[in-house]
């Protein structure tokens, strides 16, 4: 690393050496204190010491439900017995966006939207040609389209794209033609301005033959050389790209802004696609503050300005964001009188005296399909069905350990009623050792640099510092990882697709 990335890491608060423990909850602190196996992060044994590993903790059932979180429990305390393990988790998740209430859900009704509207959308239908393309026989070059063997008599008037058709040529006549103009009929080839040159008398010559070039791809054109030229040398021939009625791109492709080019070009003014699933956004909290300074016990709101954007990112639409105060009677109403496809609440989710989500589910009769998560921080996040075809996530208040949740539950609800593919998974060696937690999952912020990812500090449930610098978060193992460990990354929005590309 050289001396600016040096800087620049230490700026982002890169670790050195052994995590922080100032980074760590109470609870996680309590927990490696009292783990008594005594083994430092990243030894192997220190996982398998009765500690679950990736995959393990209860089976969700057929419906997407794990036995331990069943309808039938509402406990208004949070119980990690009952706690699914992060892989669990998200495959619940997912499931559950394509089920209902135990069985196949309908599928989402698409939608057409005009291309202008398509971005960040998923095909609900596969993309078929709706002509040829290109539809006609084109130039490929500017220079002049020839018929027969050189030299050529040269017409007068040009042939420019987007105009009609030209008159045929004949044997030995030649017309000044731009890139992307329609061939006239009987054209042999192009022949390229910088391949030709016209004598005294205005008669057009190929250019004198120029030293071998390198081979050219399979299908190129050849140029001619002399007085001839190469039959089809530089025409886009009608149907070269595709036929009209094949299949471009299949059902369930993200719209990109080459995908909009692309149906564009095929004649495509509006795309069959599915609609964005619509997310309404509770802010939950007395102490929370919209703008100032903190004071008086009162903090500053991070997650209503962080959530919304991110959200976008994962293919929602948010509808709304409502601040809703502590009192179980104002967050019923909320949700209750919702009618988004899913409800994401932050706060709440524990078991304090303020902590209302569970009691108000269960007063609704939802179902909960994750009730506690194996996963550091956020642990106590959730994901219930509250009615047909509506979800609840709900978050932890702390502003990393809400970025948990969003990406451990509502980043696979999200992308699965969106119709947006899963991303694959992928793995980066870790420069540092990470401290473990001895029975859960923790995700971790981290820079890439190189063919390496270094784990930040600031990494507290309660903290934005690191994710604010990070690129993506580690998915580190109970137990932790070791110097140059292989571990699987989660990208963020922003380091894959750009700011512009990701939250518009």
């Amino acid at each position: 690393m050289n001396a600016p990335e040096a800087r620049a890491d230490k700026g982002a608060g890169v670790t050195d050496d052994a995590e922080d423990p100032d980074d760590l909850d109470v609870e996680e602190a309590l927990a490696l204190v009292n783990d008594p196996s005594g083994r430092g992060p990243g030894d192997p044994a220190r996982a398998r010491a009765g500690a679950p590993r990736r995959g393990d903790g209860p089976r969700p059932a057929a419906d997407g439900r794990s036995p331990a979180t069943r309808p039938s429990r509402h406990d208004d305390r949070h119980d990690d017995r009952h706690a699914l393990s992060w892989p669990a988790a998200r495959a619940v998740a997912e499931r559950a966006a394509r089920r209902g209430t135990g069985s196949p859900a309908a599928p989402r009704a698409p939608v057409p939207v005009p291309l202008d509207a398509a971005l960040g959308l998923t095909l609900a239908a596969p993309l078929t040609a709706l002509t040829d393309l290109p539809s006609f026989d084109t130039s490929a070059m500017d220079g002049w389209a020839v018929s027969g063997p050189g030299p050529w008599a040269v017409r007068e008037e040009g042939v420019l794209a987007g105009h009609a058709e030209h008159p045929p040529l004949t044997d030995g006549e030649a017309v000044r033609i731009a890139t992307g103009a329609r061939v006239p009929p009987d054209t042999t080839a192009v022949l390229r301005s910088e391949h030709g040159h016209t004598d005294d008398n205005g008669r057009l010559h190929a250019a004198p033959p120029r030293p071998a070039a390198p081979p050219r791809p399979p299908g190129a054109s050849r140029a001619g050389t002399g007085s001839t030229v190469a039959h089809g040398q530089d025409i886009r021939p009608r149907g070269q790209e595709c036929r009209s009625g094949e299949q471009l791109l299949s059902a369930g492709t993200l719209v990109t802004p080459a995908v909009l080019g692309l149906a564009a070009a095929a004649g495509y003014d509006t795309l069959s696609t599915l609609p964005r699933p619509r997310v309404e956004v509770l802010v939950l909290g007395d102490e929370l503050l919209t703008g100032g300074l903190p004071h008086d016990g009162l903090i500053r709101d991070a997650l209503g300005p962080m959530l919304p954007p991110w959200l976008r990112a994962l293919g929602a639409e948010v509808t709304a964001v409502r601040r809703v105060r502590d009192d179980a009677q104002t967050l019923y109403k909320a949700i209750t009188r919702s009618g988004a496809d899913v409800v994401l609440t932050t706060g709440g989710t524990a078991a304090g005296p303020v902590d209302h989500v569970h009691p108000t589910l269960r007063r609704i009769g939802a179902e909960l399909l994750v009730d506690g998560v194996e996963v550091r921080p956020g642990h106590p996040m959730l994901l219930a069905r509250t009615k047909e075809n509506q979800y609840l996530v709900g978050l932890p208040g702390n502003p990393l350990a809400a970025v948990s949740g969003l990406l451990t539950l509502a980043e696979p609800l999200l992308r699965t009623l969106a119709g947006r593919p899963a991303p694959e998974p992928y793995t980066m060696p870790l420069r540092n050792a990470v401290q473990g937690h001895p029975h859960d999952t923790r995700l971790v912020p981290v820079v890439l640099r190189g063919d390496v990812a270094l784990p930040l500090h600031y990494n507290g449930p309660a903290m934005l510092r690191g994710i604010a610098a990070a690129d993506a978060l580690a998915v580190v193992p109970p137990g932790g990882t070791r110097p140059g460990q292989e571990t699987e990354l989660l990208d963020l929005p922003w380091a894959s697709g750009g700011i512009g590309v990701c939250f518009t």
